[in-house]
């Protein structure tokens, strides 16, 4: 599924509230540029069984006293072995995710800090850090400027 179905799901999938859709169709341009920056559709994301993202606290290599929560995602369920969480426990389980519904449900996880996407198949060395503080300035300010262009339409447009 590519980046452009990705997005329909979601719009489809938003409550129909009258703006939840709208504001999806909004921030879809940045949802995509952030999702072009990454090298796979889908990664897998170690979930227990209700579905919950399993979320790992990691610590500075310098700085013992500075942690953040994360969430790894991996580009092949092989790679899932490599990680350092343990897919031994049967409460827990590898499912593939697109990627725009990674950057987009990331929005609503207060308690991660960031997404970890290895990005090369068999090995964990090269990985890319996406920030959920990131991802809120950016949207937000696509959301300014979707508003701002909506605002400069004459009235009679149609």
């Amino acid at each position: 599924m590519d980046i452009d179905q990705q997005i329909q799901i979601l719009i489809q999938e938003a409550p129909k509230d009258g703006s939840t859709g709208a504001a999806i169709e909004a921030i879809a341009p940045a949802l995509k540029s952030l999702a072009a920056q990454l090298q796979h559709l889908q990664y897998y994301i170690m979930q227990t069984l209700d579905q919950g993202w399993v979320m790992t606290t990691i610590a500075n290599r310098n700085q013992a006293d500075v942690r953040k929560n994360v969430i790894y995602a991996y580009p092949t369920l092989q790679d899932v072995g490599l990680g350092p969480q343990s897919i031994k426990d049967p409460q827990v389980m590898a499912l593939p995710v697109p990627v725009i519904h990674i950057l987009f449900r990331m929005l609503s996880m207060r308690a991660v800090e960031s997404v970890i996407f290895f990005e090369n198949p068999g090995s964990l060395r090269r990985a890319v850090e996406v920030r959920r503080q990131d991802i809120q300035t950016l949207l937000q300010a696509q959301l300014q400027q979707a508003a701002q262009n909506a605002a400069n339409l004459p009235p009679d447009i149609a």
